[in-house]
């Protein structure tokens, strides 16, 4: 079965990820998702759902897999309430490994599929999701107290703060209010892909200010074209591979399974001229030191 995969991908972790149980239609359960861990020889996955924390679904996986490093998160949008310290806190006890910025409850995200009433794909009514989207700051652009209390919260635990899909001026006063916090793990969410795309040389700001960067395969992909691989290959060529985590996405029914992805992923990036010991860099040790193992 491993065969299949990329031989890469022993020992890698796959960080951004979505699986079912979802309110949204997934290509995989949690348990053929770890399958596909497994034969691929890789270290572990990070569990995400833009509706629910993650991090009892992995506690249970880890009992069952205790080989595998499988770890949640919370994603701070409105079906989990928002931008909430007692939410993150209660992740974090629980044994979050990241948290994430909201994503599809994020004014960004919304402004970039338009302000419509929006169902759920396996739902006949429509959601109870308010008309506007969570921004990170007031009218005046200062950064909310509760958002600063979850830099706290995250910084004590030495746990990755995650963009989401905030837009590229959140983002920017965000790292800056999480270097202050004395956050250490920051991670700027797929910065090629449209939903909330970060400007380049924005990109080599952040990771001058020691962010990592997440690549994200999804981006290439046929929902978005955003980004050719080629160019994928040349911005990591700039960027460096010290500062990139190369990630899917995937997990969308219509799409390859997210593993088989990220096999992809790392062969195209080969063929454009990534060495593999950058690979390594990408899909080992960063999400490695990123999760403390």
């Amino acid at each position: 079965m491993a065969q299949e995969f990329h031989p890469l991908l022993k020992g890698a972790i796959e960080l951004h990820v979505h699986s079912s149980p979802s309110l949204f239609p997934r290509k995989q359960t949690d348990w053929e998702l770890i399958e596909d861990i497994k034969n691929a020889e890789m270290a572990g996955v990070v569990l995400k759902a833009h509706e629910a924390q993650t991090v009892d679904r992995a506690s249970l996986i880890r009992e069952k897999e205790p080989g595998v490093h499988v770890y949640g998160g919370l994603v701070c949008n409105y079906f989990t309430g928002g931008l909430s310290p007692t939410a993150v806190d209660a992740a974090i006890r629980l044994g979050a490994k990241i948290i994430w910025m909201p994503t599809f409850s994020a004014e960004e995200h919304q402004r970039y599929f338009g302000k419509k009433k929006t169902k759920f794909f396996n739902s006949k009514r429509s959601m109870k999701h308010p008309g506007s989207g969570i921004e990170i700051w007031d009218e005046n652009k200062k950064l909310l107290p509760e958002v600063h209390e979850i830099l706290e919260l995250v910084a004590e635990a030495d746990i990755v703060l995650a963009t989401g899909h905030l837009a590229a001026e959140e983002v920017l006063v965000l790292v800056e209010a999480a270097i202050e916090e004395k956050v250490e793990k920051i991670l700027i969410q797929h910065t090629d892909l449209g939903i909330a795309r970060v400007p380049f040389e924005l990109e080599k700001e952040l990771v001058k200010k020691g962010c990592i960067l997440e690549k994200c395969y999804l981006a290439c992909s046929e929902d978005f074209n955003d980004i050719s691989p080629r160019e994928m290959a040349e911005s990591i060529k700039v960027l460096g591979a010290d500062s990139c985590v190369m990630v899917t996405d995937y997990g969308q029914r219509h799409n390859i399974a997210p593993i088989k992805a990220l096999s992809n992923f790392i062969e195209e990036m080969l063929a454009y001229g990534i060495t593999e010991n950058e690979i390594t860099k990408m899909v080992s040790d960063n999400p490695k030191r990123l999760l403390g193992i």
